[in-house]
């Protein structure tokens, strides 16, 4: 196995980095039918049964059906659980069970050019969740073409944040069990409180601030406020906010990897 030729520091990926994403394209491609189905299964009846069962009972939040509310909340949250999925379980096979990575480092890739090459993929793949449900909830709640131009780079820039998060779980991970801890932990709790079915601001006053510090949270701050033709508000910090985090997830991401598996 070769060792890096530049300084550890070295985050940036090459080009490389795209030979990476199509090599997981054309494995994907074979596969994609079952992929897709469990990938976009769960979202779409959350949506069904949540939007027009309970939402028969809430009416409307926020001058939104309940409905398209869930939609903006979903977009996101599907966005975070296949990019997470993907850079947790499939990168660690590709890893540690499939040996790709150290394939991969047989070439002229680097380190960077294979996590980055992981968090593209992901991306990709979230982006094809969030497509779905956003083609659903244009179907059911009216969702304008516009609106869903602007949501769509969101969601993918979403799904290369998670990914990055995920990519440094997976690199400090023994064990597939590992990521039990980071889906209860982290994904979880962003799934239940950072205001897919209800307004965060119906959560105690002390617990809000907390919420806040969430990065799903802000990307459905970005998300929503689209889905009903408004312009976000602070639409800059919560950019800011989640490019820094995936800035740092994706340094960090790369020298774990590095240490990990260049030995």
């Amino acid at each position: 196995m070769k060792t890096p030729s530049q300084p550890w520091t070295t985050l940036l990926p090459s080009r490389g980095c795209l030979q990476v994403w199509r090599r997981h394209f054309l494995v994907w491609r074979k596969t994609a039918i079952a992929s897709l189905v469990g990938n976009l299964g769960e979202p779409l009846l959350t949506l069904v049964a949540m939007g027009f069962g309970l939402g028969r009972f809430i009416g409307e939040i926020d001058g939104a059906s309940y409905l398209l509310y869930v939609t903006a909340g979903l977009i996101a949250t599907s966005s975070m659980n296949t990019a997470t999925f993907e850079a947790l379980y499939g990168a660690f096979t590709r890893m540690t069970r499939q040996n790709t990575f150290e394939a991969m480092l047989t070439t002229p890739l680097s380190v960077a050019d294979i996590v980055t090459g992981e968090i593209l993929w992901a991306a990709s793949k979230a982006f094809i969740a969030s497509l779905s449900i956003l083609l659903v909830g244009m179907i059911l709640t009216g969702i304008p073409i516009h609106a869903a131009l602007l949501i769509l780079p969101l969601a993918f820039g979403s799904g290369m944040l998670f990914a990055a998060m995920g990519m440094v779980t997976t690199a400090l991970s023994p064990s597939y069990d590992f990521f039990l801890y980071y889906v209860t932990l982290v994904t979880t709790p962003m799934f239940l409180f950072c205001g897919i079915f209800f307004p965060i601001s119906t959560l105690p006053a002390s617990f809000q601030p907390w919420v806040d510090l969430l990065p799903l949270t802000h990307v459905i701050a970005l998300i929503r406020p689209l889905t009903l033709d408004q312009i976000p508000e602070h639409a800059l910090t919560h950019l800011a906010i989640l490019l820094l985090i995936t800035t740092l997830s994706y340094a960090l991401a790369v020298l774990l990897i590095r240490r990990r598996i260049l030995v």
